[in-house]
């Protein structure tokens, strides 16, 4: 271990010892962390294309504004069963990919969605998957016209130095969808995120008291175990946070609402053997709260990948789907 080895484990271990305890002083400081956003323009919701009838569920497509007149566009997936009715709805946050398409199937991807946001659907939820800036349509022209993946990098870079946080921006824009789920769907609300969709769903569900289940599939983790020990996108690093808590803690501010959380035990992106130790606190920590009972989680034998079987049952039964 050279000298620099040792100067970042000691920085590591006088962080995590200034750990604050307060929970609801601990929400105001993430908040400050994440950064400030200014309310959108407008709060109104356009359709950009008709709806579309497929095996199951019916598919819209729709525009609105997040912050300022910043604009993103969500499919929202409705059972077809009974149109009219309103269903519970799921705010379904997507990871490093292809986007939303790739969520509902449009555009065909390998990084582990699995096209979930279609099993919940199918499953009787009315589900909202926004597309999060820095993917897909929602690319900056330079990165679209390179045929590179992704925006995250140049995105998250100005964000910093302008006091801000490329995670807050995206939590500010998962928090708009639900300002849009409370008039279109029942109000149950649950939120699933795989990789760094699953941060910004844990971030969400902390912060946001509408959300009252919450599946993070392939990323809780610890952050020394994760981003910290091996190269990880901009968007995961948020400055001070680490003072605030490990993740471990900041997910304890899910507590006491319902919290699921599956991993691949093969996982290479957020490793199994810290996402075993997050789970072991958790569990403590809730049945320490008396609810024992509201966390669960799903060790599969599988990757970086969303497996949605053991989860999606427990999301059906905490949202009373019947």
């Amino acid at each position: 271990m050279t000298e620099i080895d040792r100067y970042l484990v000691r920085l590591y271990k006088e962080s995590i010892e200034k750990q604050m305890i307060n929970k609801s002083a601990i929400r105001k400081e993430v908040t400050r962390l994440l950064g400030c956003f200014e309310s959108p323009v407008c709060r109104g919701v356009q359709a950009v294309e008709e709806p579309v009838h497929e095996d199951g569920y019916t598919r819209e497509h729709f525009q609105f504004y997040t912050t300022g007149d910043l604009t993103a566009r969500m499919y929202v997936l409705t059972p077809a069963v009974k149109p009219s009715k309103k269903y519970p709805g799921v705010l379904a946050l997507h990871g490093h990919g292809k986007g939303y398409k790739e969520m509902v199937g449009i555009e065909k991807g390998s990084t582990g969605h699995h096209c979930f946001a279609l099993d919940l659907v199918k499953r009787g939820f009315k589900v909202f998957v926004p597309e999060m800036i820095g993917f897909g349509d929602r690319m900056l022209k330079k990165d679209k016209e390179g045929g590179v993946s992704n925006s995250c990098f140049p995105l998250a870079a100005h964000l910093l130095m302008s006091g801000k946080t490329l995670a807050g921006l995206r939590v500010y824009e998962a928090r708009r969808v639900l300002d849009i789920m409370e008039n279109w769907s029942e109000q149950r609300f649950g939120v699933v995120g795989f990789s760094g969709g699953g941060m910004i769903a844990a971030f969400t569900a902390m912060l946001d008291r509408r959300v009252q289940a919450t599946v993070l599939s392939g990323f809780a983790n610890t952050f020394k175990g994760s981003i910290l020990a091996a190269d990880h996108c901009l968007d995961n690093y948020i400055p001070g946070l680490l003072k605030v808590g490990e993740l471990p803690a900041l997910l304890g501010l899910i507590t006491p609402k319902p919290l699921f959380i599956e991993a691949g035990l093969h996982d290479q992106v957020f490793p199994i053997e810290p996402a075993q130790q997050t789970i072991q606190k958790l569990t403590l920590l809730y049945k320490e709260l008396g609810v024992g009972s509201q966390f669960s989680y799903d060790l599969f034998d599988g990757g970086h990948e969303v497996k949605g079987e053991q989860s999606f049952d427990w999301l059906s039964q905490h949202l009373h789907l019947t």
